[in-house]
Formats: structure tokens, sequence, C-alpha cells
């Protein structure tokens, strides 16, 4: 077994700077610091706009930037509220910024949303991943409803049984980094 920490890229779909997101991710760094080396980006609020013509040899720094630390993680974990039925634009923008390069071909990848309701954002993020051959079984797919009463003013999460599924998606995360035969989600029809 390798001794070595996972460097896990943890994503965070909110642009404010004190989300719910953002604090179930730092949960998440601190329960697994032992483990993990874990880096948060909750950074997607200064990437440009998408715009294919400039994916190219004029690729905006913050951008490759945000590429780079994709490609050395071992692994990327997603932690996102819902806007609207949907995910945030940002978070959109950000992963467009990636369909045009293979970063998260077979990289294996969870996803937790933080929301009231949340389900149009976990099918829609689901079914993105899936898209661009992200490793993401179900085990490392949470979605959290009523995120905002599960924390605490401080942002502490104060209930047990979500802390639980969320070890338990982290752990599902650690595993598929580990698993020599990484393969693409593929899609159901």
């Amino acid at each position: 077994m390798n001794l070595q920490k996972k460097k896990i890229l943890c994503i965070s779909g909110s642009t404010k700077s004190r989300s719910t997101s953002l604090s179930f991710l730092q949960y998440i760094a601190r329960s697994f610091e032992g483990l993990l080396e874990v880096e948060i980006y909750n950074n997607i609020g200064i990437l440009p706009h998408f715009n294919p013509e400039l994916d190219n040899e004029n690729l905006p720094e913050k951008v490759k930037d945000f590429r780079r630390k994709i490609e050395i993680a071992d692994a990327i974990l997603f932690c996102s509220p819902e806007y609207v039925f949907s995910l945030p634009g940002s978070l959109k923008n950000a992963i467009e910024w990636t369909v045009s390069t293979t970063l998260f071909s077979s990289k294996p990848v969870a996803i937790i949303i933080t929301a009231a309701v949340g389900e149009k954002a976990f099918e829609s993020l689901s079914l993105i991943m899936t898209t661009i051959e992200a490793i993401v079984p179900e085990t490392s797919k949470l979605l959290i409803k009523g995120a905002k009463g599960k924390i605490s003013s401080n942002g502490i999460i104060n209930d047990e049984k979500t802390q639980k599924q969320i070890d338990k998606t982290v752990k599902s995360l650690i595993k598929n980094i580990d698993n020599d035969d990484k393969r693409g989600t593929k899609f159901r029809q």
C-alpha cells in the first residue's frame, strides 16, 4: 500500500468567500489531514468567461494555473450549491475550460452537492463528469439536502449522519485513487 499522502483538489462551486460548500470542504481537509494532502480551490469566480478562441496559445494564466492543479491532483472533489435548479454558472464555466483537454479522463472524482434540494445540480454535475470520462462511481456521489441547517454559524458540521456520509464518500474517492483499473464512467442509455 502506498503510504504517501494522496493529493486531492477540492473545488468549491460557490463564489462566496464563506459558503456552505467551503465549510464542508474545510471539514474534509481537517478530517483527512493525516491521510490526504487537500488543496481547496475557492477561486472559480476569477476565471474568465470560457472562450474557445482563447483555448490555445492565448490561454489566460489563471486558466493555465487551474488546469495545472487538476493535472497534478490524484483526484478531484467537487462541493457545490445549486442555483436556480442547476449548477452555478461559475462552476460550469470552470469545467468548460477543461473540456478540450483530457484532464478529467480516467481521473477519480467525487461529487458533493450542498443545497436546500440540490437534485438538478447533482444530476447535472454527474452527467458532465460522465461526459468527460471522469471516474465517479455512485459511492463517490453525495447529495446533502438542507445543507445550511447541518452546519453551525461558525462553519462546523453539527449533524453526525452528514459527517458519516461525507467520510464514506471521501473514503470511496480514496479507494478509486488506489484502483489500478482506471476507466472513465460510461453513459447508460
